[in-house]
């Protein structure tokens, strides 16, 4: 995806091949590079997030989520990326809860589903977490498996009686 012109386009392909790698103090650093007035891009709040996430700072992660959902409501990964930071915050519940709409308004992204039903395991919710288990593999059946296999928000599933696919 080509967001703006170069050089600024350059930068934020520098800045997602940085975090690819794994390195997000570099990525950031490409980020610094972009136009001042481009940075309030939701594309670039999207690396942006991807960065923070990796400084485990939950906060400003939802702040960045929530403003991301306020430019482009209409997209799949604000909503994913503000439930998943409110989690990590130990909101659980509200991180369901803000959830929930996104999937009837994101049928085909299997990520919706499997978050929530990462959030009814550790909520103590199993039959609940076996059914949004079961509708995300009905969307992308492999990778929810792989991603299953061994995610720790799920073990209490696992772990349970109900834990079986």
């Amino acid at each position: 995806m080509k967001p703006f012109d170069a050089p600024d386009n350059h930068h934020f392909r520098a800045a997602q091949g940085w975090l690819e790698l794994g390195n997000p103090l570099e990525a950031e650093k490409e980020l610094e590079h972009i136009t001042p007035q481009l940075r309030t891009h939701p594309e670039v709040l999207e690396v942006r997030w991807h960065i923070t996430a990796y400084k485990k700072d939950w906060s400003a992660c939802l702040d960045l989520a929530q403003t991301i959902l306020k430019l482009k409501p209409k997209r799949a990964e604000a909503w994913i990326h503000r439930s998943f930071a409110l989690h990590e915050l130990k909101r659980t519940q509200e991180a369901f809860d803000q959830l929930l709409p996104g999937a009837k308004s994101f049928p085909k992204v299997w990520t919706i589903p499997y978050n929530l039903a990462c959030y009814c395991s550790q909520l103590g919710r199993l039959k609940e977490c076996r059914a949004w288990l079961n509708k995300a593999m009905a969307i992308d059946e492999e990778t929810v498996r792989r991603a299953a296999a061994d995610d720790p928000d799920l073990k209490p599933f696992w772990d349970s009686t109900e834990g079986s696919l």
